[in-house]
Protein backbone atom coordinates (compact mmCIF):
# COMPACT_ATOMS: atom_id res chain seq x y z
CA UNK A 1 0.00 0.00 0.00
CA UNK A 2 1.28 3.43 -0.95
CA UNK A 3 1.48 5.63 2.16
CA UNK A 4 2.64 8.99 0.87
CA UNK A 5 0.15 11.77 0.15
CA UNK A 6 0.10 11.42 -3.65
CA UNK A 7 1.62 9.37 -6.38
CA UNK A 8 3.84 11.65 -8.40
CA UNK A 9 2.76 12.33 -11.96
CA UNK A 10 5.70 10.40 -13.35
CA UNK A 11 4.98 7.40 -11.13
CA UNK A 12 1.47 7.34 -12.59
CA UNK A 13 2.85 7.64 -16.12
CA UNK A 14 5.38 4.83 -15.53
CA UNK A 15 2.63 2.59 -14.14
CA UNK A 16 0.44 3.16 -17.21
CA UNK A 17 3.04 4.04 -19.83
CA UNK A 18 2.09 1.32 -22.30
CA UNK A 19 -1.42 2.71 -22.71
CA UNK A 20 0.06 6.10 -23.53
CA UNK A 21 2.68 4.70 -25.90
CA UNK A 22 0.19 2.50 -27.75
CA UNK A 23 -2.26 5.41 -27.93
CA UNK A 24 0.36 7.60 -29.60
CA UNK A 25 1.41 4.85 -32.03
CA UNK A 26 -2.16 3.91 -32.94
CA UNK A 27 -3.16 7.54 -33.53
CA UNK A 28 -0.01 8.07 -35.60
CA UNK A 29 -0.84 5.07 -37.81
CA UNK A 30 -4.39 6.35 -38.34
CA UNK A 31 -3.13 9.81 -39.32
CA UNK A 32 -0.50 8.40 -41.69
CA UNK A 33 -3.11 6.27 -43.44
CA UNK A 34 -5.42 9.27 -43.61
CA UNK A 35 -2.72 11.39 -45.23
CA UNK A 36 -1.48 8.70 -47.63
CA UNK A 37 -4.82 7.43 -48.89
CA UNK A 38 -6.68 10.75 -48.80
CA UNK A 39 -9.80 8.73 -48.02
CA UNK A 40 -12.18 10.73 -45.81
CA UNK A 41 -12.73 7.99 -43.23
CA UNK A 42 -13.28 10.32 -40.29
CA UNK A 43 -16.38 9.69 -38.18
CA UNK A 44 -18.80 12.16 -36.56
CA UNK A 45 -17.98 12.65 -32.89
CA UNK A 46 -21.56 12.45 -31.59
CA UNK A 47 -22.07 8.65 -31.82
CA UNK A 48 -18.55 8.08 -30.48
CA UNK A 49 -19.29 10.31 -27.50
CA UNK A 50 -22.43 8.25 -26.76
CA UNK A 51 -20.23 5.13 -26.59
CA UNK A 52 -17.81 7.05 -24.39
CA UNK A 53 -20.57 7.92 -21.93
CA UNK A 54 -21.57 4.25 -21.73
CA UNK A 55 -17.94 3.23 -21.17
CA UNK A 56 -17.52 5.86 -18.46
CA UNK A 57 -20.62 4.66 -16.60
CA UNK A 58 -19.47 1.04 -16.85
CA UNK A 59 -15.96 1.85 -15.61
CA UNK A 60 -17.46 3.82 -12.74
CA UNK A 61 -19.53 0.79 -11.73
CA UNK A 62 -16.54 -1.51 -12.05
CA UNK A 63 -14.27 0.74 -9.99
CA UNK A 64 -16.87 1.18 -7.25
CA UNK A 65 -17.36 -2.58 -7.03
CA UNK A 66 -13.60 -3.19 -7.02
CA UNK A 67 -13.06 -0.60 -4.30
CA UNK A 68 -15.76 -2.28 -2.20
CA UNK A 69 -13.70 -5.48 -2.26
CA UNK A 70 -10.57 -3.63 -1.10
CA UNK A 71 -12.41 -1.71 1.61
CA UNK A 72 -14.13 -4.86 2.88
CA UNK A 73 -10.74 -6.60 3.08
CA UNK A 74 -9.36 -3.71 5.11
CA UNK A 75 -12.33 -3.86 7.51
CA UNK A 76 -11.87 -7.61 7.95
CA UNK A 77 -8.23 -7.22 8.89
CA UNK A 78 -9.08 -4.30 11.15
CA UNK A 79 -11.48 -6.62 12.98
CA UNK A 80 -8.69 -9.22 13.23
CA UNK A 81 -6.56 -6.59 14.97
CA UNK A 82 -9.28 -5.87 17.53
CA UNK A 83 -10.18 -9.51 18.18
CA UNK A 84 -6.51 -10.49 18.49
CA UNK A 85 -6.00 -7.98 21.27
CA UNK A 86 -9.21 -9.11 22.96
CA UNK A 87 -8.18 -12.77 22.72
CA UNK A 88 -4.72 -12.16 24.16
CA UNK A 89 -6.18 -10.09 27.00
CA UNK A 90 -8.72 -12.84 27.72
CA UNK A 91 -6.02 -15.50 27.99
CA UNK A 92 -3.69 -13.39 30.08
CA UNK A 93 -6.48 -12.37 32.46
CA UNK A 94 -7.71 -15.90 33.24
CA UNK A 95 -8.36 -15.68 36.98
CA UNK A 96 -6.93 -19.04 38.02
CA UNK A 97 -3.34 -18.36 39.19
CA UNK A 98 -2.49 -22.07 38.91
CA UNK A 99 -2.50 -21.86 35.11
CA UNK A 100 1.19 -21.55 34.24
CA UNK A 101 2.36 -18.52 32.30
CA UNK A 102 3.97 -20.83 29.76
CA UNK A 103 0.55 -22.33 29.01
CA UNK A 104 -0.94 -18.89 28.42
CA UNK A 105 2.06 -17.99 26.29
CA UNK A 106 1.64 -21.15 24.19
CA UNK A 107 -1.98 -20.24 23.37
CA UNK A 108 -1.07 -16.69 22.33
CA UNK A 109 1.86 -17.97 20.30
CA UNK A 110 -0.49 -20.35 18.51
CA UNK A 111 -2.72 -17.42 17.65
CA UNK A 112 0.24 -15.57 16.15
CA UNK A 113 0.98 -18.67 14.07
CA UNK A 114 -2.63 -18.63 12.83
CA UNK A 115 -2.33 -14.96 11.91
CA UNK A 116 0.89 -15.40 9.94
CA UNK A 117 -0.41 -18.56 8.27
CA UNK A 118 -3.55 -16.72 7.16
CA UNK A 119 -1.39 -13.94 5.73
CA UNK A 120 0.54 -16.43 3.60
CA UNK A 121 -2.65 -18.16 2.43
CA UNK A 122 -4.03 -14.81 1.29
CA UNK A 123 -0.87 -14.20 -0.74
CA UNK A 124 -1.11 -17.38 -2.82
CA UNK A 125 -1.50 -16.71 -6.54
CA UNK A 126 -4.80 -17.18 -8.35
CA UNK A 127 -5.27 -17.55 -12.09
CA UNK A 128 -7.25 -14.31 -12.36
CA UNK A 129 -4.67 -12.21 -10.48
CA UNK A 130 -1.68 -10.31 -11.81
CA UNK A 131 0.80 -13.15 -11.49
CA UNK A 132 3.92 -11.22 -12.35
CA UNK A 133 7.21 -12.78 -11.25
CA UNK A 134 7.66 -11.75 -7.62
CA UNK A 135 11.22 -10.58 -8.26
CA UNK A 136 9.80 -7.78 -10.43
CA UNK A 137 8.18 -6.12 -7.40
CA UNK A 138 10.96 -3.55 -7.21
CA UNK A 139 9.01 -1.24 -4.90
CA UNK A 140 8.50 -3.86 -2.16
CA UNK A 141 11.68 -5.96 -1.90
CA UNK A 142 10.73 -7.11 1.62
CA UNK A 143 7.78 -9.00 0.20
CA UNK A 144 10.08 -10.95 -2.11
CA UNK A 145 12.01 -12.34 0.86
CA UNK A 146 8.81 -13.17 2.74
CA UNK A 147 7.33 -14.88 -0.33
CA UNK A 148 10.29 -17.15 -1.02
CA UNK A 149 10.90 -18.15 2.61
CA UNK A 150 7.31 -19.39 2.84
CA UNK A 151 4.81 -19.97 5.62
CA UNK A 152 6.77 -22.30 7.91
CA UNK A 153 9.76 -19.96 8.17
CA UNK A 154 7.48 -17.54 10.03
CA UNK A 155 5.25 -19.80 12.10
CA UNK A 156 7.74 -22.42 13.31
CA UNK A 157 8.98 -20.15 16.12
CA UNK A 158 5.46 -20.01 17.57
CA UNK A 159 4.57 -23.72 17.45
CA UNK A 160 5.88 -26.89 19.02
CA UNK A 161 7.43 -29.61 16.86
CA UNK A 162 4.38 -31.77 17.48
CA UNK A 163 1.99 -29.09 16.24
CA UNK A 164 4.16 -28.37 13.20
CA UNK A 165 4.13 -32.05 12.29
CA UNK A 166 0.37 -32.21 12.75
CA UNK A 167 -0.45 -29.31 10.46
CA UNK A 168 2.35 -29.57 7.89
CA UNK A 169 0.41 -31.61 5.34
CA UNK A 170 -2.98 -29.96 5.80
CA UNK A 171 -4.47 -27.98 2.94
CA UNK A 172 -5.84 -25.25 5.22
CA UNK A 173 -3.30 -24.61 7.96
CA UNK A 174 -5.10 -21.63 9.58
CA UNK A 175 -8.26 -23.70 10.10
CA UNK A 176 -6.27 -26.50 11.70
CA UNK A 177 -4.62 -24.07 14.09
CA UNK A 178 -8.00 -22.71 15.18
CA UNK A 179 -9.18 -26.29 15.74
CA UNK A 180 -6.16 -26.98 17.98
CA UNK A 181 -6.88 -23.73 19.78
CA UNK A 182 -10.48 -24.73 20.46
CA UNK A 183 -9.42 -28.12 21.80
CA UNK A 184 -6.88 -26.45 24.09
CA UNK A 185 -9.55 -24.17 25.57
CA UNK A 186 -11.84 -27.18 26.11
CA UNK A 187 -9.02 -28.99 27.94
CA UNK A 188 -8.45 -25.98 30.20
CA UNK A 189 -12.15 -26.10 31.10
CA UNK A 190 -11.95 -29.82 31.90
CA UNK A 191 -8.92 -29.21 34.13
CA UNK A 192 -10.78 -26.48 36.01
CA UNK A 193 -8.56 -23.60 34.91
CA UNK A 194 -11.44 -21.62 33.37
CA UNK A 195 -15.15 -21.43 34.04
CA UNK A 196 -17.83 -22.54 31.62
CA UNK A 197 -18.79 -18.91 30.98
CA UNK A 198 -15.18 -18.00 30.18
CA UNK A 199 -14.89 -21.01 27.88
CA UNK A 200 -17.97 -19.93 25.91
CA UNK A 201 -16.67 -16.38 25.66
CA UNK A 202 -13.24 -17.42 24.40
CA UNK A 203 -14.82 -19.85 21.93
CA UNK A 204 -16.88 -16.95 20.61
CA UNK A 205 -13.68 -15.01 19.93
CA UNK A 206 -12.25 -18.05 18.12
CA UNK A 207 -15.49 -18.23 16.14
CA UNK A 208 -14.86 -14.61 15.15
CA UNK A 209 -11.46 -15.63 13.82
CA UNK A 210 -13.13 -18.35 11.75
CA UNK A 211 -15.52 -15.71 10.44
CA UNK A 212 -12.73 -13.28 9.54
CA UNK A 213 -10.80 -16.06 7.84
CA UNK A 214 -13.85 -17.14 5.85
CA UNK A 215 -14.57 -13.57 4.76
CA UNK A 216 -10.97 -13.12 3.65
CA UNK A 217 -11.11 -16.42 1.75
CA UNK A 218 -14.33 -15.32 0.07
CA UNK A 219 -12.62 -12.24 -1.38
CA UNK A 220 -9.46 -14.17 -2.22
CA UNK A 221 -11.08 -17.23 -3.80
CA UNK A 222 -14.05 -15.62 -5.55
CA UNK A 223 -12.89 -13.23 -8.28
CA UNK A 224 -14.63 -10.08 -9.36
CA UNK A 225 -17.09 -11.54 -11.93
CA UNK A 226 -15.17 -12.06 -15.12
CA UNK A 227 -18.03 -10.85 -17.32
CA UNK A 228 -17.77 -7.39 -15.77
CA UNK A 229 -13.98 -7.29 -15.87
CA UNK A 230 -13.86 -8.57 -19.47
CA UNK A 231 -16.70 -6.45 -20.83
CA UNK A 232 -15.20 -3.30 -19.35
CA UNK A 233 -11.89 -4.02 -21.07
CA UNK A 234 -13.35 -4.80 -24.49
CA UNK A 235 -15.72 -1.84 -24.68
CA UNK A 236 -12.83 0.40 -23.63
CA UNK A 237 -10.81 -1.00 -26.54
CA UNK A 238 -13.69 -0.38 -28.96
CA UNK A 239 -14.24 3.17 -27.77
CA UNK A 240 -10.53 4.02 -27.82
CA UNK A 241 -10.14 2.53 -31.31
CA UNK A 242 -12.75 5.01 -32.59
CA UNK A 243 -11.32 8.10 -30.91
CA UNK A 244 -8.79 9.15 -33.64
CA UNK A 245 -11.50 8.87 -36.31
CA UNK A 246 -13.80 11.11 -34.33
CA UNK A 247 -11.09 13.69 -33.61
CA UNK A 248 -10.16 13.76 -37.29
CA UNK A 249 -13.65 15.03 -37.99
CA UNK A 250 -13.29 17.72 -35.31
CA UNK A 251 -9.77 18.89 -36.12
CA UNK A 252 -10.15 18.64 -39.92
CA UNK A 253 -11.19 22.30 -39.88
CA UNK A 254 -7.53 23.14 -39.36
CA UNK A 255 -5.84 21.75 -42.47
CA UNK A 256 -2.37 22.57 -41.17
CA UNK A 257 -2.63 21.22 -37.64
CA UNK A 258 -5.33 18.59 -37.69
CA UNK A 259 -2.98 15.61 -37.47
CA UNK A 260 -0.75 17.30 -34.90
CA UNK A 261 -3.80 17.88 -32.75
CA UNK A 262 -5.41 14.49 -33.38
CA UNK A 263 -2.38 12.45 -32.27
CA UNK A 264 -1.81 13.98 -28.80
CA UNK A 265 -5.50 14.39 -27.95
CA UNK A 266 -6.29 10.83 -29.04
CA UNK A 267 -3.37 9.50 -27.00
CA UNK A 268 -4.42 11.44 -23.88
CA UNK A 269 -8.05 10.27 -24.09
CA UNK A 270 -7.00 6.65 -24.70
CA UNK A 271 -4.53 6.82 -21.81
CA UNK A 272 -7.14 8.32 -19.46
CA UNK A 273 -9.71 5.61 -20.07
CA UNK A 274 -7.19 2.79 -19.76
CA UNK A 275 -5.78 4.26 -16.53
CA UNK A 276 -9.28 4.33 -15.04
CA UNK A 277 -9.86 0.74 -16.16
CA UNK A 278 -6.53 -0.36 -14.71
CA UNK A 279 -7.24 1.24 -11.34
CA UNK A 280 -10.36 -0.92 -11.03
CA UNK A 281 -8.49 -3.94 -12.33
CA UNK A 282 -5.85 -3.71 -9.60
CA UNK A 283 -8.41 -3.00 -6.86
CA UNK A 284 -10.24 -6.28 -7.48
CA UNK A 285 -7.71 -8.44 -5.64
CA UNK A 286 -6.64 -6.74 -2.38
CA UNK A 287 -4.35 -9.52 -1.13
CA UNK A 288 -1.92 -9.89 -4.05
CA UNK A 289 0.88 -7.98 -2.37
CA UNK A 290 0.77 -5.23 -4.98
CA UNK A 291 1.38 -1.55 -4.51
CA UNK A 292 -2.21 -0.62 -3.67
CA UNK A 293 -3.34 -3.73 -1.80
CA UNK A 294 -4.22 -4.11 1.86
CA UNK A 295 -0.87 -4.23 3.73
CA UNK A 296 -1.57 -7.47 5.58
CA UNK A 297 2.12 -8.05 6.33
CA UNK A 298 2.33 -4.72 8.14
CA UNK A 299 -0.97 -5.36 9.94
CA UNK A 300 0.21 -8.81 11.01
CA UNK A 301 3.47 -7.40 12.31
CA UNK A 302 1.61 -4.73 14.30
CA UNK A 303 -0.53 -7.44 15.95
CA UNK A 304 2.58 -9.52 16.58
CA UNK A 305 4.27 -6.60 18.35
CA UNK A 306 1.17 -5.87 20.46
CA UNK A 307 0.78 -9.44 21.67
CA UNK A 308 4.47 -10.00 22.37
CA UNK A 309 4.54 -6.80 24.41
CA UNK A 310 1.54 -8.10 26.39
CA UNK A 311 3.66 -11.16 27.15
CA UNK A 312 6.59 -8.97 28.24
CA UNK A 313 8.81 -10.62 25.65
CA UNK A 314 12.29 -9.25 25.03
CA UNK A 315 12.92 -10.21 21.41
CA UNK A 316 10.17 -8.23 19.70
CA UNK A 317 10.46 -7.58 15.96
CA UNK A 318 10.23 -4.01 14.74
CA UNK A 319 7.37 -2.72 12.59
CA UNK A 320 7.69 -2.92 8.85
CA UNK A 321 9.08 0.30 7.45
CA UNK A 322 7.76 1.74 4.21
CA UNK A 323 10.05 1.09 1.26
CA UNK A 324 9.95 3.90 -1.31
CA UNK A 325 6.60 4.91 0.16
CA UNK A 326 5.08 1.41 0.09
CA UNK A 327 3.96 -0.85 2.93
CA UNK A 328 3.58 -4.56 2.27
Amino acid sequence: MYVKRYYSFWMTVRWSKYSLIYGVLYSFVVIVLYEITSIPFSLPWQPISVIGIAVAFFLGFKNNSSYDRTWEARKIWGAIVNDSRTFATAILSLPNPDLPKEERKKIIYRHLAWLLALKHVMRKEKTWEHNLPVEKLVFIPGFIKEYYEGIFAEIEKYLSEEELTTIRDNSNIPSQLLKIQSKEIAELKEKGFISEYKQVWIHQIIANFYTHQGMSERIKNFPFPRQYASTGLWITYIFCALIPFGLLDIFAQSTALHYWLTIPFSAIIIWTFFVVDRIGDYSENPFEGGYNDVPISSISRAIEIDLLEMLDEENIPGPYQSENGFLM
